[in-house]
């Protein structure tokens, strides 16, 4: 028996959009939703916990930036340029890119700011998941 393998790029773009979109998007509701609350919940000293969070944010946001700029790059390859400015992912996935940047450059120069941090925060991962609820690009009749 021989089986054969063949090489469906449509299939792989699907699946790194989908394996980008479970990093930075499942990332953000863990962080928020899960891990700060988990952490909270079992009395650790909010100095700690605070200091936990700030340090993992940026760097979940900066993943999030790589992702949604493989994303971006992918949809681009799947439905043509004119998707970013035409279509509902690549709206969401430029906003994305926006708050990504804007948070990391408040980090930077502004890390007291907590509150726009956050909202920021929380902004992109809302973005996140209206992004998973958009269809896969070019995953047309294909099964998962």
């Amino acid at each position: 028996m021989s089986t054969s393998v063949t090489f469906n790029p449509q299939r792989i773009g699907a699946t790194a959009w989908q394996l980008a979109q479970t990093l930075w998007v499942g990332g953000l509701w863990l962080l928020h939703f899960l891990v700060v609350p988990a952490l909270s919940s079992i009395g650790l000293a909010p100095l700690l916990i605070e200091t936990l969070s700030g340090t993992l944010r940026p760097l979940l946001v900066a993943l999030a930036l790589g992702c949604a700029l493989l994303q971006l790059l992918l949809l681009m390859l799947a439905e043509g340029v004119a998707s970013c400015w035409q279509d509902k992912r690549g709206h969401l996935l430029l906003a994305v890119l926006g708050l990504a940047c804007v948070y990391l450059a408040t980090h930077c120069w502004l890390p007291a700011a907590f509150w726009w941090l956050r909202f920021n925060f929380l902004l992109l991962a809302f973005a996140g998941l209206l992004l998973v609820l958009q269809p896969i690009p070019d995953a047309g009749d294909q099964k998962c």
